[in-house]
């Protein structure tokens, strides 16, 4: 389980250096992992085994769900951690979530997102400033 932030600066190249509090979980898991969008404007990092469950569940949604199979798989990029723990963010996604150097990886429970640090900022924000879901009326703090 992933949890926790991490504010990241991508070097010139493109590439985010993983937390060393999740290198060990990952570099266990060979290293291998998978990018692709999200629909609310961040990234989506995944481990390759959570990846292909996401990605089986995805592939199996009926024709209604095309284009977001489109959007989940046609712009999911294989990569891997390198030995210093680094991994390469291709241009089209980095351009896709608008990240350009400072970010913001969460740890989602499965998988990470990575959001570009203004965005994540403005529209957690704007989420602070709205009412709790109703999924919440009954959730003791």
């Amino acid at each position: 389980m992933f949890q926790g932030a991490s504010s990241l600066s991508l070097d010139a190249k493109g590439r985010l250096s993983v937390p060393t509090r999740h290198r060990d979980a990952l570099g266990a898991a060979g290293g291998q992992l998978t990018i692709t969008k999200h629909p609310h404007g961040c990234l989506m990092v995944f481990p390759r085994a959570e990846w292909e469950d996401f990605r089986t569940r995805i592939a199996a949604l009926p024709m209604q769900a095309q284009w977001w199979k489109r959007i989940f798989l046609g712009n999911a990029m294989d990569v891997e951690m390198d030995a210093s723990g680094r991994v390469l963010v291709s241009p089209e996604l980095r351009a896709a979530a608008g990240i350009e150097k400072d970010a913001v990886l969460l740890g989602m429970g499965a998988y990470f997102e990575l959001w570009d640090a203004q965005a994540y900022a403005a529209q957690e924000a704007e989420a602070m400033k709205g009412e709790m879901p109703d999924v919440f009326k009954d959730f003791s703090f």
